[in-house]
């Protein structure tokens, strides 16, 4: 994981009291616009030896409020603590404990010789909030798991925008600025060399835009801005013919035809249809994986990868039984790397990658409301990778 190796500008933390979200453009862009492989280098799996694979992720956010002493900014978790006998705030404790603990969970586990795996997705108003509260214990956990080199192949952030906002309500303009000013704070935050590791993207609540322009423009934007691929809502997809997607623990090509006939791609993986905390709580993805077989795509055997994604924070089930079930996965599993394993995101896709499987060979999808036009599959090869699923072109290994 650690072959990506550049020299980094140091991005200054809080100025006057802001984060830090825009001013070093050219930085970024240098940290993020690579190809270079994140997880290939330190990941012990090897394809063959996966029957199936699954991941998780956890998504955290708090918004900024208009809410202090005199109408200052202010993060909702700082209100929380100052008003405990209000709605739910006394849940503000547990909600901190919450956003820090994986800085304990991965160090223990990997202590213990198990291989956990776990994406994190903070928005940036939630990581701004901890600095206004000098949270710093939240922070120096969650730089530990980020920044030191024996956690990094455990661990993948993925990128979002700055606050909540959804993909298909922010403005056309702002969804770049959107996406940069994420970069820059998270890059102050943990460093550049820990943002040229963020390949794949969390929209948030798995929201897309559902206009054809806005979609194609937002593709475009996320591949400029460095990513690689997004996770999304089974429910938001669809095949090119405007079917329910058949084979969603595959991964995919979603595909966006502009009026002008240009046409913008990005790989993605797929979120179960059954969205629900408890799925995450449980690790019932794993459950799910320990049920899957490699399929065949193009000429690969591929194992399958059970996604899912839950607010990681919110709920008893999150809170109480999330961190035994958790546990209990990595030591259930083992150390050997084989059979049903988990695997983070971009590490998946560049394991693919190494075994020769393309994005081109990926099933094509869009957007339910959308169109991937008539030119969408001069993309690649994405054609015939689509045919292969009609056509019973991916096969259960043991049916070979």
């Amino acid at each position: 994981m650690v072959a990506v190796r550049f020299t980094f500008a140091k991005l200054p933390g809080l100025i006057e009291g802001l984060p830090n979200i825009c001013g070093w453009e050219s930085d970024i862009e240098a940290a993020t616009v690579h190809n270079e492989p994140v997880f290939l280098s330190q990941t012990t799996l090897r394809l063959e030896d996966i029957s199936a694979g699954f991941v998780i992720a956890l998504h955290m956010h708090q918004p900024t409020i208009p809410a202090g002493r005199n109408g200052e900014l202010i993060n909702n978790l700082q209100h929380m603590f100052e008003h405990p006998y209000e709605e739910d705030n006394h849940d503000a404790g547990p909600f901190a404990y919450c956003y820090s603990r994986m800085g304990d969970f991965i160090p223990e586990l990997v202590n213990q010789g198990c291989r956990p795996r776990v994406m994190l997705d903070y928005t940036g108003t939630l990581l701004w909030g901890f600095q206004q509260m000098g949270r710093e214990d939240i922070l120096n956990k969650l730089r530990r798991i980020t920044c030191k080199s024996q956690y990094q192949p455990y661990v993948e952030w993925l990128g979002t925008f700055w606050g909540h906002t959804l993909a298909d309500s922010v403005p056309l303009a702002d969804i770049k600025l959107q996406i940069r000013a994420w970069q820059h704070h998270f890059a102050s935050v943990f460093g550049m060399a820990a943002l040229s590791r963020v390949r794949g993207f969390a929209p948030p609540e798995m929201n897309l835009p559902k206009q054809t322009e806005k979609l194609y423009a937002f593709i475009n934007t996320l591949k400029n801005c460095g990513y690689q691929w997004m996770m999304v809502h089974e429910g938001t997809v669809q095949t090119i013919s405007g079917e329910k997607i058949q084979h969603p623990h595959l991964p995919h090509r979603l595909v966006v035809q502009s009026a002008s006939g240009d046409v913008a791609d990005i790989p993605i993986l797929i979120q179960s249809q059954k969205a629900d905390t408890k799925l995450v709580a449980q690790m019932r993805p794993y459950d799910e994986a320990k049920t899957l077989a490699p399929v065949l795509l193009g000429n690969q055997p591929v194992p399958l990868l059970v996604s899912q994604i839950a607010d990681g924070e919110n709920g008893g089930r999150m809170m109480n039984e999330f961190p035994s079930a958790f546990k209990r996965a990595w030591r259930d599993m083992g150390s050997s790397g084989r059979g049903t394993v988990a695997c983070n995101g971009t590490e998946y896709l560049e394991l693919l990658a190494a075994a020769g499987v393309t994005t081109a060979d990926f099933p094509s999808a869009q957007v339910v409301g959308t169109s991937a036009g008539t030119s969408a599959h001069q993309v690649g090869t994405g054609q015939r990778a689509e045919k292969g699923v009609e056509a019973d072109g991916i096969h259960d290994r043991q049916g070979l």
